[in-house]
């Protein structure tokens, strides 16, 4: 026979290891399976800036606030907008209540949180399907099966859950992102060092531009984003290294030479990352025993950078809800989707917004507009 949970989460990101984490508080036993052979098979990214009405909120249901205040790096909110001159146009050091956090470092507070085996390794989700009664039967990569009274799906924007409620897939944006890093930049870049500043870098021109972040290490995290079609990134070598910075820095042969040593003097290989998104406003009618948070829900472009914030409110709201209504998995249910639809469809909303205002024909005017309507 196959093995029973009552409680089964697909994927071990933020969004996932909340949910778990906010069960456990409350109680409530949940297993999650994720597809990493281990912790530490992959990196987990740059910064994150946690939101006040959204991923602290989670991390207070958590439990865990107070560790999470021992993670931020310093000086992290720091911003600087530029054009492809190099001219900054605004650059400002104030705090915003949006304090920056290494993923990794919170995904292993997270981790560290729940108890020894909740997290299955591993475990590649292949499929599943309904049994009734809103049971289901899911299915690993290695044939193995197992059932669940309530599964959710925290698998990222190619959930392999979303077709138990929804049809819907994701689309291009328009916009692919190229990730780069400069190492122990201080004393290697202190070009590039100095153009990012202590926290955030946004480097905006028509269709394409820079986007970058210092990290709690001393390394600068950077995305090179251009609009282009969906297929560009197949047709450059990516293993060449030098063939694949030749192939971006295409794109930004008329901007500044401290902004194209972002991607000139990178170390190791360049990630391209095409921008995907389901529509704005998915949602789904009510299906028994199943359920979706974070990118499964409402993948997004980052350029509200909501998507981490949000998964982490989603398995928030969600574990509350199941703590609120011990007895009645549906009500629960109903009560967490009533809330995560219209919050989803506002922030993707804005996300799509914003990617056409940072790229538009007077970037960075589009950026700049936005942060003084915000600081009035």
């Amino acid at each position: 026979m196959p093995t029973h949970h009552p409680i089964a989460i697909v994927g071990a990101g933020l969004g996932g290891l909340t949910l778990a984490r906010v069960l456990h508080v409350n109680g409530i036993e949940a297993v999650v399976y994720d597809l990493d052979a281990s912790p530490t098979a992959r990196t987990q990214g740059g910064m994150l800036d946690i939101h006040e009405d959204s991923g602290q909120i989670a991390l207070r249901a958590a439990g865990l606030y107070e560790q999470f205040r021992a993670l931020i790096h310093p000086g992290g909110e720091a911003v600087r907008v530029l054009d492809r001159h190099a001219t900054v146009h605004m650059a400002q050091d104030e705090e915003h209540g949006r304090p920056e956090v290494d993923r990794g470092q919170l995904r292993d507070l997270l981790l560290g949180a729940l108890p020894d085996g909740t997290v299955r390794w591993g475990a590649k989700v292949t499929g599943a399907r309904p049994l009734g009664a809103g049971r289901h039967e899911v299915t690993l990569a290695d044939g193995a099966t197992f059932t669940t009274g309530l599964l959710v799906g925290a698998d990222g924007a190619w959930s392999r859950i979303r077709p138990l409620v929804s049809d819907a897939t994701p689309a291009y944006t328009g916009v692919t992102m190229v990730e780069v890093d400069l190492l122990d930049a201080d004393a290697r870049h202190p070009q590039s060092a100095a153009v990012v500043g202590g926290g955030m870098l946004f480097a905006l021109g028509t269709g394409r531009g820079f986007l970058g972040h210092r990290e709690a290490d001393g390394s600068l995290h950077i995305y090179a984003v251009i609009k282009v079609a969906e297929d560009w990134a197949s047709g450059v070598d990516f293993t060449d290294t030098a063939a694949a910075k030749a192939a971006v820095l295409e794109h930004f042969a008329d901007w500044h030479d401290s902004l194209r040593a972002l991607v000139v003097d990178a170390d190791g290989s360049l990630v391209p990352r095409p921008i995907h998104a389901l529509p704005v406003g998915h949602r789904w009618n009510r299906v028994p025993g199943v359920t979706l948070l974070g990118d499964a829900a409402h993948v997004m472009s980052p350029f509200a950078g909501e998507g981490a914030n949000l998964a982490m409110l989603d398995g928030a709201e969600l574990g509350r809800a199941l703590a609120a209504h011990p007895a009645d998995v549906e009500a629960a249910l109903a009560v967490y989707e009533s809330a995560l639809f219209p919050r989803a469809e506002v922030s993707a909303k804005a996300s799509a917004d914003n990617l056409v205002t940072c790229f538009r024909d007077d970037a960075p005017q589009g950026l700049l507009d936005q942060f003084a309507e915000h600081a009035n």
